[in-house]
């Protein structure tokens, strides 16, 4: 059967439609409390009345996972991609003390792979799936001329809830209380175009393994970006906490701030947590300053909370996490102390 004009053209709606149906089932796993309706149409519905929530606020934020889209196409591997935007929603969101609602994702692609697709969307149902947040629509969209051959860009967007007056929005933050620091599972979505850069100049094969580590290079780069939510309600149940910064672009040099009150600042102390193999080699190959590399990198950190300093105990007994500094006066920034 001859193509039609379109299909020539580079855009497929016959194989965009046959890759998406049968869609439902999986999306419908995702399922949670308010949803109404199926997937497919002009727009996702969700109630408006939410349960548990007297006066509800919405929370909504829309990001994407960067040039690790490079490493997942290099290696052939795009299983996990679409749990790391997820999490990395979900938890731009729970730094605030949201709880995620649903979620959207869109897909633009030169040409349009169905094995690709599917992956991606086996990876965006299972991070919704586990954060409890419903799946309830996205766009794919066939762009060649925009995306070369079977590049593809991933976006997501999420929206939550949290009662209003109750957001974690870091007013209550005083100098003396006490930075503590969730470990990350790599570079998990920033920081991916430095990486890559370094290790090609380096000769680096994604295939080999980092000294150091029993892991590939390529298994390193495409570790999935944990959802802390789950860590963030522990702390809760523990101590106030008084904010939240998930470390993604700009680092531990940018992100905290974002939270902190006027007046306040913070010393990260160097050394007061390890430093993973893979952050060490990328200083070491890249020839990174101090600064350069924590604003670049998440250093082995993945989300701060601040607490107060007699709770510190109680946090580090219920989740895994290091003391890592302090707040101070200042002017909203961070210092790198030894």
């Amino acid at each position: 059967m001859a193509k039609d004009a379109y299909a020539r053209a580079g855009v497929d709606i016959t194989l965009g439609n046959r890759v998406k149906s049968g869609l439902g089932a999986l999306v419908r796993s995702t399922r949670r409390p308010g949803v109404v309706g199926g997937i497919g149409g002009f727009g996702g519905c969700f109630d408006g009345k939410i349960r548990g929530y007297r006066r509800p606020v919405l929370v909504a934020s829309i990001d994407g996972v960067g040039t690790k889209l490079k490493v997942a196409h290099q290696l052939g591997r795009h299983g996990t991609i679409g749990e790391d935007l997820v999490n990395h929603c979900v938890n731009d969101i729970a730094a605030l003390g949201a709880e995620p609602l649903f979620f959207l994702d869109y897909i633009g692609t030169g040409k349009l792979d169905p094995k690709v697709f599917r992956q991606i969307l086996a990876g965006l149902v299972r991070g919704c799936r586990e954060a409890g947040c419903a799946l309830i629509g996205g766009e794919t969209a066939q762009m060649p001329g925009i995306y070369q051959g079977k590049d593809y860009d991933l976006v997501g967007s999420i929206v939550g809830v949290l009662e209003k007056g109750k957001a974690t929005d870091g007013r209550s933050i005083r100098p003396g209380d006490v930075i503590l620091g969730l470990p990350s599972n790599g570079l998990q979505t920033n920081g991916y175009t430095l990486a890559r850069d370094i290790l090609r100049k380096a000769r680096l094969r994604l295939g080999q393994k980092l000294p150091g580590t029993n892991q590939s290079l390529g298994n390193l780069l495409l570790a999935v970006h944990p959802n802390y939510r789950p860590a963030l309600l522990k702390i809760g149940k523990q101590a106030k906490i008084k904010g939240a910064a998930h470390i993604t672009g700009g680092g531990l040099i940018d992100n905290p701030p974002r939270v902190f009150p006027r007046g306040t600042a913070a010393e990260i102390r160097l050394g007061s947590w390890p430093i993973p193999p893979l952050f060490r080699a990328l200083v070491d190959k890249g020839r990174l300053k101090l600064t350069e590399a924590y604003r670049t990198f998440n250093m082995g950190i993945g989300m701060i909370v601040v607490v107060a300093r007699q709770d510190v105990n109680k946090v580090q007994k219920s989740v895994r996490c290091y003391e890592i500094g302090r707040i101070v006066k200042g002017d909203r920034k961070v210092m790198l102390v030894a």
